[in-house]
């Protein structure tokens, strides 16, 4: 099974609704599996409230998600490493050039696309938060695609 790994932040808003809005697009047996990290992550702390709230509206549980930092072995077992930001990127290169055929902006798949950063909506109200899921997730389809198509 292949791994798509999603960065952000702090893996407490973005990188988790991704993980579990991919999980839940892409369906079973497709052969990928999700994870997400984050660039300055402490370990075990759970999803925001807001991020949570945002995705039951979609009756996606993210109840159970524990943050967890970006390591050098997750992004090396990861197949394609999807970040939310340019700078996000521009970190994991800096860090781990050696990934960086595998490094791409969720916002950067489909043709119309024009590569963009997601907003954070740390600290930020539930509205923020269910714009922030209803960007990723309107991403989404073209990440899907194209890993079906082969051309992540």
């Amino acid at each position: 099974m292949k791994t798509v790994l999603f960065v952000c932040t702090g893996n407490t808003c973005r990188s988790p609704m991704a993980e579990a809005l991919f999980l839940h697009r892409i369906g079973d047996g497709a052969g990928w599996n999700a994870a997400s990290a984050g660039i300055y992550a402490g370990a075990g702390s759970p999803a925001s409230a807001n991020a949570v709230e945002a995705l039951r509206e979609l009756q996606v549980d993210l109840g159970a998600h524990r943050s967890q930092p970006l390591t050098a072995e997750l992004l090396n077992t990861a197949e394609l490493i999807v970040v939310m930001t340019a700078a996000h990127r521009f970190h994991i290169l800096q860090d781990f050039p050696e990934v960086g055929n595998k490094v791409c902006l969720l916002k950067s798949f489909g043709t119309s696309k024009v590569p963009a950063d997601v907003i954070d909506p740390f600290g930020g109200s539930l509205n923020v938060y269910k714009k922030t899921r209803d960007e990723i997730d309107q991403a989404l389809p073209d990440l899907i695609l194209s890993i079906h198509t082969g051309n992540p």
